[in-house]
């Protein structure tokens, strides 16, 4: 079939075709390389000052009382939408998570059924909607060991919609 010289040559032939190509691909990167990459971190030369831009605003701190009381709970079943996965508005419907029928107001802990993490009730005794609120915005860090794995809902808005919604149902 093949004798020992000419599979030398075709493995060869391949090493060589694999270095030119290594060595192309070196070569182009160093012609056409504009240093951004690589972990340099090239500054503008210039800035053009054009007058417009994005103004500089401050974040104003907006009580939660405040957002409450203007909250839309058409808007907060919305946001329920990303409850539903794991807790249902249904007296006594346990799922994954607690029932959240009538959970403002409601004792932390007491649903009957539900077996809790014992996280929640060290840091809170009733849920109000305070306590809602630091609860949804980082169930970890306001409870630390809970369960519960949501992340969080980063918007105030979106907190109170929604903790206006559960205070309608129950």
């Amino acid at each position: 079939m093949f004798d020992t010289m000419t599979l030398t040559k075709i493995i060869g032939g391949f090493c060589g075709a694999l270095l030119i190509f290594l060595l192309g691909g070196w070569a182009a990167e160093a012609l056409y390389s504009t240093g951004g990459g690589h972990g340099d971190h090239a500054e503008q030369a210039y800035v053009i000052d054009t007058g417009e831009g994005e103004p500089e605003t401050e974040a104003v701190e907006v009580a939660f009382a405040d957002v409450l009381a203007g909250a839309d709970p058409g808007k907060g079943e919305k946001v329920f939408a990303k409850c539903k996965a794991c807790h249902k508005l249904e007296d006594g419907a346990n799922a994954t998570g607690p029932t959240l029928f009538g959970v403002v107001g409601r004792e932390v802990g007491v649903i009957d059924g539900f077996r809790y993490s014992g996280a929640l009730k060290a840091v809170a005794d009733v849920w109000t909607p305070e306590h809602l609120n630091d609860f949804l915005t980082n169930p970890k860090a306001f409870a630390p060991g809970t369960a519960m794995s949501f992340a969080g809902l980063k918007k105030v808005e979106d907190r109170a919609n929604l903790i206006a919604f559960l205070e309608t149902n129950g």
